[in-house]
């Protein structure tokens, strides 16, 4: 590999995600160096430096000193929702490609900024939306591209968890995050669920949001107990969503519910000719063959293509950032995730805000 071949990263954010996600992910990558890292909080940034930089990976505490650097082709945006947006187009207006940790932006407003911004510059952007890089919804997409599924009329996406309200960063924050589960994991869900349907034209939607555990005493909760004076955001939110087409999505959103059917960051569709789910784990096709009603599993324990990319099925993570990567060099026409599709995802999630603070139809 030449050294013209190495793509030079800058990380804005090195709290939970970018630790949890992005850095070990980009650390996988060949030919890729992380050079920069900037945080609010310095003492974050030079730990990540210090774990995952070049020899003298350069720490700020200004992002907007970090795309002063010239050298620096990409830049990771890993803040709270809020400054998802005036981060990314100054990264893009400063010449640098974007990867920014999803959802695009707290409102359809700011996101039409990125997405305007991008086209502007000619630089490459994309959100972070890996749940389309696990083995099940790349089958359940493969087979959705090849008609299997007939017109897909009907869909449901699910981010439900049982008791798991993160407990730390600034999830709890409305200002910070504009929303609670809807805007945090819903968005994983319905994402995943326009791509399989390749349908990105919604006219209505109508929504509703529940704060009904917030204030809970008794809160058996995975992470350690909430601060209920802190829980400002809603514990859950539900959307039906009616298409150009008449297509239908119900989604449900939520990161604390009183259900045994937790399934998060997965969805079903229904179409003509046949359905499908990525539930539980894996990926089913149901339909009807020889006037019999059929169930097809396959078996996810061998790998697939992505093994041939050296990056494993099982790590949709670094699968996002190897391909984010490809298409930086000109190896792939462009990113998994264009902007348009993630626009669109903030659009819908507004238009369930909106319809459920306002109870009316939301029109789009």
């Amino acid at each position: 590999m030449n050294a013209s071949d190495i793509i030079r990263v800058g990380i804005i954010g090195c709290g939970g995600i970018a630790n949890g996600k992005h850095m070990p992910s980009l650390k996988k990558v060949p030919g890729v160096q992380m050079v920069a890292f900037c945080d609010i909080v310095v003492e974050r940034a030079e730990k990540a430096a210090a774990q995952y930089g070049v020899p003298g990976a350069k720490v700020y505490e200004d992002y907007k000193k970090l795309l002063e650097d010239k050298t620096i082709d990409v830049v990771h945006v890993l803040t709270p929702n809020r400054a998802h947006s005036f981060i990314t187009v100054d990264a893009l207006e400063a010449g640098k490609h974007v990867m920014c940790e999803k959802p695009m932006a707290i409102n359809s407003v700011e996101a039409k900024k990125m997405l305007d911004a991008a086209e502007r510059t000619g630089k490459l952007l994309t959100i972070g939306y890996q749940t389309r890089q696990t083995a099940q919804a790349q089958y359940l997409k493969a087979e959705s591209e090849m008609g299997t599924f007939g017109d897909i009329y009907f869909a449901r996406a699910c981010a439900v968890r049982r008791r798991a309200v993160p407990t730390w960063g600034v999830f709890l924050n409305e200002y910070e995050q504009g929303g609670g589960p809807l805007i945090d994991i819903g968005t994983h869900a319905l994402d995943v669920t326009l791509w399989i349907m390749n349908n990105y034209k919604p006219k209505y939607c109508v929504g509703t949001a529940y704060k009904a555990h917030n204030n809970d005493v008794e809160q058996g909760n995975d992470w350690g107990n909430w601060d209920p004076s802190k829980f400002t955001v809603e514990s859950s939110a539900f959307g039906f969503i009616v298409m150009e087409n008449g297509a239908t999505i119900s989604l449900d959103a939520s990161w604390a519910l009183n259900t045994l059917e937790a399934r998060e960051a997965c969805c079903m569709v229904c179409g003509t000719k046949a359905g499908g789910d990525m539930f539980n784990g894996t990926a089913k096709i149901n339909g009807i063959r020889q006037n019999r009603q059929y169930t097809f599993q396959p078996s996810f324990s061998s790998g697939g293509a992505a093994f041939y990319e050296g990056v494993s099925d099982n790590d949709p993570a670094a699968k996002e950032a190897y391909q984010w990567i490809q298409a930086v060099r000109g190896e792939k026409a462009e990113p998994t995730v264009l902007p348009a599709q993630a626009y669109t995802v903030t659009r819908i999630l507004e238009g369930i805000y909106t319809s459920a603070k306002t109870g009316d139809i939301y029109k789009f």
